[in-house]
């Protein structure tokens, strides 16, 4: 009965899956971070000057601008989804398990981040 939600093979495999996202976003994470230093360093930019204010409308700007700082906040957003995707795509696999106290303690934990990133924003 491998095939059964709940059962080993079935939960190795989703956290294999899980596991497999991590890893492509910090890859996403790693990558972006890198253009970002080259481009600073190709910019005559020092990596001890100020940083540019986060602004999630320039984002893309800046990205397709070949922006470093573009570069470097797109990194650093993947940085930080990393652990949301993980929650989110946990609290999917318990919902399609049939676990509904897992799901609500993933619930309860994006709300918390959710809650988190909003005292961020109106703190700054």
């Amino acid at each position: 009965m491998t095939g059964e939600p709940g059962a080993p093979g079935v939960e190795r495999s989703f956290e294999s899956r899980i596991g497999r996202l991590l890893i492509g976003l910090t890859y996403v994470a790693v990558v972006l971070l890198s253009i970002g230093v080259v481009l600073m360093f190709d910019h005559g930019i020092s990596p001890l000057s100020r940083a540019q204010v986060f602004d999630p409308r320039l984002l893309i700007r800046d990205v397709v601008a070949l922006q470093p700082q573009g570069f470097l906040w797109l990194g650093l957003v993947a940085v930080i989804l990393a652990p949301v995707a993980r929650v989110i795509a946990a609290a999917v696999g318990y919902a399609r398990a049939g676990d509904r106290s897992m799901v609500l303690v993933a619930l309860a934990i994006l709300a918390v981040l959710a809650l988190s990133v909003a005292s961020a924003l109106v703190l700054a």
